[in-house]
C-alpha cells in the first residue's frame, strides 16, 4: 500500500495566509491596502458591483471583521476609499487610479504578448495589409514547430 505524502487539506491555505502577510505593521498595512484596492478594482471591472463591506473582505481575502473595519477606515482616511452606504466602501477617484496601477503591475506578466505574438511596436498595427502579412508569418512560424 502506498502512503501519499504531501500537504493535508487546509495546509496550503494556512501556509499561504502565513506567508502572504508581512510581519511588520508598516508592511502589513501596505500589503492589505494593495489587496483591498485590487479586490475593489476587480469587482468593479467585472461588473459585480462598486462597493465592498466586511463580509466581502472576509469572503475574498480571509480578513476577520475587526481587521476589515480597521483597514477600510484607514483607507478611507487616506482618501483611497469613500463611504457607500452603511458599512460599505467604494474607490475614490484617487483610489481608483491607485488600484488600477497596482492591479496592472500585479498582472502585467499575464497581459504581455504571448510567445510568437506581436508587440505594440509591430508593423501589423500600421495597416491591414501589414496585419494580414504578420498573421500569416505567425501561422507559418507556428506550423514549423
Amino acid at each position: 500500500m502506498f502512503e501519499v505524502i504531501g500537504p493535508r487539506v487546509g495546509d496550503w491555505e494556512r501556509g499561504m495566509s502565513l506567508l502572504g502577510e508581512p510581519k511588520s505593521e508598516g508592511l502589513r498595512q501596505i500589503y492589505w491596502r494593495d489587496e483591498i484596492l485590487q479586490l475593489l478594482f476587480w469587482i468593479q471591472g467585472e461588473g459585480f458591483g462598486r462597493s465592498v463591506d466586511v463580509e466581502t473582505l472576509e469572503r475574498f481575502l480571509g480578513l476577520d471583521v475587526v481587521a476589515s473595519v480597521v483597514h477600510l477606515e484607514r483607507l478611507e482616511g487616506e482618501g483611497l476609499l469613500e463611504r457607500y452606504g452603511p458599512g460599505a466602501y467604494e474607490l475614490s477617484a484617487r483610489g481608483s487610479g491607485e488600484a488600477g496601477r497596482i492591479f496592472s503591475a500585479e498582472f502585467a506578466h499575464l497581459t504581455q504578448p504571448a510567445h510568437g505574438a506581436c508587440g505594440t511596436d509591430c508593423w501589423c498595427r500600421s495597416s491591414s495589409a501589414e496585419a494580414t502579412a504578420c498573421e500569416e508569418d505567425r501561422r507559418t512560424w507556428a506550423l514549423s514547430w
